[in-house]
């Protein structure tokens, strides 16, 4: 018998919620008052205004209640949540999945919200990773960051289908329409300009030595109705940059209690700030709540599921994670493939064998250990081992064998490694 880590087995008094967008039913299970060993509950039901979950916390207050659990239904439990933590409550996060109900039981709100009370009490779910209000700020910030970068993308890509609906192919000339000599020439489109010699002549810089290109490619059938189009798409593009001007500047004030954990990530290989900033975002700065950097691993979906039935396992792949961290982490990975360090030659070795996607979601495994030792520990700094690092630890005889057994299977030749040299023999007459 070996001593486990667990939680308490029993919480005396708990409460539990169902939550819905309007209403939600709270159950509270507490001792009985006169026969040891046994409980008494309530169920109520309460709106989810604030006056109305204030009076729930009062309620809970006369009974004693120590620990708040709900399942992490839609947004719904948010304002619960946040209210009640601010009223001083152990509040407990529960993925539904964990306390579903078991079969057989009525399915109603009340006997959802005594399931888990029950559930609860005895220690049989644990909590899910609610992160303190500065990290959920700044992750708002971020998510919010890259969801408009994403509308300013979408927007570009429907200008141009837009000019390819007018024969305008501009974009097969010009690396960036939306530079300096880009927005000149949609401008003047805008304003009423046909003409592609006066068009053409608005490129600048680099781009000048393509005017002949330029003349050719604007060349088509552009009219009023895709300048008023392309007129509001313009606006929204600009718009959109704006307010992902103001938000890195927002972004920068927030993070900035965590200046040393952005510069610690920063030093890693294809971590920029912005990164830096999404992966504090995602993950905080707490490393305490992993109880080891494989935790983390397995927290963000970021290797292979456990599936094992009758002595068998089954390749179940990676789980459905945070889809932002795994945008995030996709990046760090698409970014690091193409340079010369530990993680780059990581990828590459792993995408020959096993193909890009696997040596992504590897790569990205990596970088999250790495995340957990240096958050974990103020002092430590990133060193990269270098792009030689796994070829420093190959066994040059075993790999010259295996080099040699191909070889002979190919050519038919006896071929021999001996004090480091090949000694090939020729096949024997038939």
């Amino acid at each position: 018998m070996e001593e486990v880590d667990e939680q308490d087995l029993h919480v005396e008094r708990v409460a539990a919620l169902d939550l819905g967008k309007a209403v939600l039913e709270a159950c509270v299970r507490v001792p009985h008052e006169s026969r040891p060993g046994r409980r008494m509950q309530e169920v109520r039901g309460f709106a989810t205004t604030t006056s109305r979950l204030l009076q729930m916390a009062d309620w809970f207050r006369r009974w004693g209640v120590t620990r708040v659990v709900m399942e992490s239904t839609s947004d719904y439990w948010k304002g619960v949540y946040y209210l009640l933590e601010a009223e001083g409550f152990e509040c407990w996060l529960v993925n539904a999945r964990d306390v579903k109900n078991v079969p057989g039981r009525a399915k109603t709100d009340k006997a959802d919200a005594v399931w888990l009370a029950k559930v609860a009490e005895r220690g049989m779910c644990r909590p899910s990773l609610v992160h303190p209000k500065p990290i959920r700020e700044l992750r708002n910030l971020t998510r919010y960051r890259r969801s408009l970068i994403r509308d300013r993308t979408r927007e570009m890509q429907r200008v141009e289908k837009l000019l390819e609906d007018a024969q305008i192919k501009i974009t097969s000339v010009v690396s960036d329409v939306f530079g300096v000599s880009g927005r000149l020439i949609l401008q003047a489109l805008i304003d009423g300009q046909r003409d592609p010699t006066v068009l053409a002549q608005m490129a600048r810089g680099r781009l000048r030595v393509k005017i002949a290109q330029l003349q050719e490619a604007l060349r088509g059938f552009f009219t009023d109705h895709h300048a008023t189009i392309l007129a509001m798409m313009l606006d929204n593009i600009d718009r959109l940059s704006a307010q992902i001007a103001a938000l890195d500047t927002r972004i920068t004030e927030a993070v900035a209690p965590f200046a040393h954990q952005v510069a610690q990530l920063g030093e890693i290989t294809a971590v920029g700030p912005t990164a830096a900033q999404e992966l504090i975002a995602e993950v905080g700065v707490d490393m305490s709540r992993f109880p080891s950097d494989a935790h983390l691993v397995s927290w963000a979906k970021f290797c292979p599921q456990t599936h094992e039935s009758a002595g068998k396992k089954k390749n179940k792949g990676r789980a459905k994670g945070s889809p932002w961290l795994a945008a995030t982490l996709g990046n760090i990975a698409g970014s690091a493939c193409r340079t010369d360090t530990f993680l780059g030659a990581r990828h590459r070795r792993i995408a020959k064998r096993r193909g890009k996607q696997k040596a992504t979601v590897a790569t990205g495994n990596a970088v999250l250990v790495i995340v957990y030792h240096l958050l974990s520990d103020p002092a430590v700094r990133f060193r990269d081992l270098g792009a030689d690092h796994f070829d420093t630890r190959i066994d040059k005889q075993r790999r010259a064998r295996n080099l040699a057994t191909q070889l002979q299977a190919v050519t038919g030749q006896k071929i021999t490694i001996r004090d480091g040299k090949a000694i090939i023999a020729e096949p024997e007459a038939a």
